[in-house]
């Protein structure tokens, strides 16, 4: 059997953009590795978890490993939280949190990731603080930041289990259903946790979100942390956007009992760390996230390790979100000319199947995730090319793989290792 080395590009994806002449960022990147790669591959265009979904990350990176996030999923927080080791119980309540800006008046927000420029340390200095300084009245929380804006919190009721049937408090994303959706043009202000049913286990979780969040507030605005900010001309993290509340992990099968394979994973982020954990898979950690010739170097040490390896580098999301043209183009061409400049020389296509694929579009004319399809394209030894010549959006229409949905993909790759 071959090893399978499955890459997701976190969004890489991209839509026809009149900026670009009709192309999307991928299709103006100038990458030749990945185009040399499309050239032996077949090609197609995935939808993370279906049609007219734009995904957050969480749920799709589910979907695409193969996970029914309508039978499994319950919320990114409890994922984010088992990615930064805090324990989540049944009935805890457990959030996806963003430190941000407001006016500290009409608290309308003026920047939903506090610039982008809170550094881990001042991120972690805030959430001690608050965990310090804030007390609910009817139950404990652990508040914890995790990379740069990012944290998550953990709300565990006094009076008994939580409902995460709650609206979010951060207005980018609405429930639906058991997720949430990017939306665009989201209203700007903060917006008030209420009860997505008469429960009275969502009625008090509503109740202790919006609790919390008024005092952490108070706590921020008022830190020295955010002072010293103001007076560099940084715009303070003095309010937590709360969002994707989830009030159970999943309880899903493991990639070996559902394979029989053993799976590394070379992540950076929590959401998908707790995903990779979850789902049975062993941490190859990534001490540098930023030197893509390590994420390469760590690629073969893991498929040496393991029967498969799951790499997920964050590189064009982010400036997808800031709508920063120049740098997600750059972004993926530093991924073609370092990660897989030092990766492709070093792998034997007779001995493992290859996926490149997204686990969304963030394209820059949204800055937001959209519901358009991401590019894959799966090459080995013995599988008969398309005859494309470039990977890009537009050539993977016209791929023999076609369109399929995200859960589709491993067990595709599974059934081509195995042949």
């Amino acid at each position: 059997m071959k090893k399978i080395l499955y890459v997701v590009l976190d969004g890489l994806g991209g839509t026809s953009d009149p900026k670009l002449n009709g192309k999307t960022e991928l299709e103006v990147a100038k990458t030749p590795n990945m185009d040399r790669l499309a050239q032996k591959a077949k090609l197609g265009l995935m939808y993370p978890i279906g049609p007219n979904i734009a995904p957050e990350s969480d749920a799709a990176v589910l979907s695409i490993l193969g996970y029914d996030v309508d039978k499994y999923y319950t919320g990114r927080g409890p994922l984010e939280a088992h990615g930064a080791d805090i324990e989540v119980r049944d009935g805890d309540l457990a959030w996806r949190a963003n430190f941000a800006t407001v006016d500290e008046e009409t608290l309308k927000i003026l920047d939903r990731r506090a610039g982008r420029n809170l550094s881990t340390e001042e991120a972690k200095a805030l959430a001690e603080e608050v965990n310090q300084k804030v007390k609910l009245e009817d139950a404990e929380f652990i508040f914890k930041a995790t990379v740069g804006h990012r944290g998550v919190l953990v709300i565990r009721s006094k009076k008994g289990k939580l409902s995460a049937n709650v609206e979010n408090i951060d207005p980018g994303y609405k429930r639906h259903g058991p997720y949430s959706i990017a939306i665009s043009n989201p209203p700007s202000e903060v917006q008030k946790c209420i009860p997505l049913d008469d429960s009275e286990e969502a009625k008090e979780a509503a109740k202790l979100t919006n609790e919390f969040v008024i005092k952490a507030f108070e706590v921020l605005k008022n830190s020295e942390i955010n002072k010293k900010r103001k007076a560099e001309g940084k715009k303070p993290a003095n309010i937590i956007l709360l969002r994707d509340a989830g009030d159970s992990l999943p309880k899903v099968p493991t990639l070996q009992e559902l394979y029989g394979l053993t799976f590394g994973s070379i992540v950076e982020m929590p959401v998908e760390r707790g995903i990779a954990l979850l789902t049975g898979m062993k941490e190859v950690p990534i001490e540098d996230a930023t030197n893509y010739k390590l994420w390469a170097d760590k690629v073969i040490y893991a498929l040496e390790h393991y029967d498969g390896v799951y790499a997920h580098l964050k590189g064009p999301d982010v400036p997808g979100h800031d709508g920063d043209y120049d740098k997600k183009i750059k972004s993926i061409e530093d991924i073609d000319s370092i990660f897989f400049e030092s990766l492709l020389p070093k792998l034997d296509f007779s001995k493992v199947v290859i996926a490149v694929t997204a686990d969304h579009a963030t394209p820059c004319m949204l800055k937001s995730h959209s519901e358009d399809p991401v590019p894959l394209m799966i090459i080995t030894n013995g599988i008969t090319p398309d005859g494309l010549t470039y990977f890009g959006e537009s050539a993977c229409s016209k791929g023999s793989i076609g369109k399929i949905k995200g859960t589709e993909l491993l067990p595709l790759l599974v059934k081509i290792a195995k042949e």
